[in-house]
């Protein structure tokens, strides 16, 4: 049994994605770590961090474009680079402001890129384990609201980025592991396809 090329291009994206996702959530729990400890004040290493996060997800979604070229999905990444591009910018100014004006900043990146992860995820519900990815979205959406509304106050805290950053690596976690079962049809596919040309 040979599998065809709309079988295995699916399975292609998920097993790239599953991988990338694991990255995802690696990354997210050590920044997160890191944030919560010196989210006192910014220093210059949690100003660093703070503009580091967007442009990881910036490089993320480049990843991710070239695992999914050619999909429905791919032309919304370029949105999210650009959202995350401009966070970072946004970001490196914002700490010399003070953490009410990094919380604005963040919230407004969070809103914006949760509905394009959202919309992303509903466009893959094909590949399986895309769910944890829209629920995230839409959190995302939710948590940016809160950031922006807090930035207001007097009691600015950064210790919520942490939280948001831990909450995206599980989703990400639980995602990749869902996908599992995609990926594994590709390995498949390619032990058949290595099996059928010796």
């Amino acid at each position: 049994m040979t599998t065809t090329t709309s079988e295995a291009r699916p399975a292609a994206i998920a097993s790239s994605l599953r991988s990338l996702y694991f990255v995802r959530f690696g990354f997210a729990i050590v920044w997160a770590i890191i944030v919560g400890v010196t989210a006192a004040t910014i220093t210059p290493l949690s100003a660093t961090l703070l503009v580091l996060y967007p442009v990881f997800d910036a490089v993320a979604a480049v990843i991710d474009h070239r695992a999914s070229r050619g999909t429905r999905s791919a032309a919304l990444l370029y949105v999210n680079m650009g959202l995350s591009l401009l966070a970072a910018i946004g970001l490196a100014f914002a700490v010399t402001s003070g953490r009410a004006a990094v919380l604005l900043v963040w919230g407004l990146w969070a809103i914006t890129a949760g509905l394009v992860q959202l919309i992303v995820g509903i466009s893959r519900r094909s590949l399986g384990g895309q769910w944890p990815m829209i629920l995230s979205g839409g959190i995302s959406v939710l948590a940016g609201a809160a950031f922006a509304l807090q930035s207001s106050g007097a009691s600015a805290s950064l210790v919520g980025l942490a939280g948001y950053a831990t909450l995206g690596g599980i989703f990400f976690l639980v995602s990749a592991i869902r996908l599992s079962r995609t990926a594994k049809a590709n390995d498949r596919s390619t032990e058949q396809l290595v099996t059928s040309n010796r």
